[in-house]
């Protein structure tokens, strides 16, 4: 993965769910979110006139990264899940897909890059909430409808 093209594309397009200046979060190991706001972090060897881009690849060297590509509502009554990102979906969920990836509140869903790799996990954070508690969830990986238009929104947005 090209993470500076990465995050360029991704943050080209995502005023619809997030501003870009607050699109990634950093993570701690144990999953809690930590600081969104790169533009202010100080350290990391970050200079004043690095970009938004510079100073999130500097981060990332000692620091999960996450970057939201969208948002997600689950209607429990009818099993529905409607996904906003570029282009919205409107899926309807089994009992079963429902249980594994439902949740009662409206979440982001993106990828968790790990500290100072290309390697990544696709998820979702309650960081909208923006409460003490906030944290990225993995999803797991299934075969069903929402898994793979999640999938596919993450693969359109990664640059190799």
């Amino acid at each position: 993965m090209n993470l500076s093209e990465t995050i360029k594309n991704i943050r080209a397009t995502c005023d619809n769910y997030i501003d870009p200046d607050l699109l990634s979060f950093i993570i701690d190991d144990d999953g809690y979110m930590g600081t969104n706001n790169i533009l202010e972090i100080k350290g990391y060897g970050i200079t004043p006139d690095d970009s938004y881009e510079e100073r999130l690849l500097k981060i990332h060297e000692s620091e999960n990264v996450y970057l939201p590509l969208g948002m997600m509502t689950f209607m429990p009554i009818v099993n529905e899940c409607d996904i906003f990102s570029v282009d919205d979906y409107s899926l309807q969920l089994t009992e079963d897909e429902f249980k594994l990836y439902g949740d009662e509140k409206e979440r982001l869903f993106g990828i968790l890059i790990k500290k100072g790799s290309n390697e990544y996990l696709i998820g979702k954070s309650d960081t909208c909430s923006c409460s003490v508690d906030s944290s990225f969830e993995e999803f797991e990986k299934t075969d069903c409808e929402f898994y793979n238009i999640i999938e596919k929104i993450v693969k359109e947005k990664i640059i190799d």
